[in-house]
């Protein structure tokens, strides 16, 4: 019962270490986007997990590109987690 409870903790941690360290990537990206050349454009892109199921987005074509690219990774991921067959 004692391991059950140490995993649900290291997960929810590790979830949260995980979102807030892509907030500081966030935030330092834009930092740098706004301190570099003020013409130029951002590009950027993302996928947005429910479950198995993508939803892709991004502001040009090899963005997106790239979303797909992870998705399809992340997908194939989750197949094998939940499958048993990783882990």
């Amino acid at each position: 019962m004692e391991d059950e409870t140490l995993t649900g903790n290291l997960l929810v941690f590790t979830g949260i270490f995980i979102i807030l360290f892509g907030f500081l990537i966030i935030i330092i990206g834009t930092a740098i986007g706004m301190r570099e050349n003020s013409e130029s454009r951002i590009r950027g892109g993302g996928v947005i997990m429910l479950g198995p199921i993508p939803i892709i987005f991004g502001s040009d074509g090899e963005s997106a590109k790239t979303a797909i690219i992870l998705a399809i990774i992340l997908m194939v991921l989750s197949l094998l987690i939940f499958r048993g067959i990783i882990f």
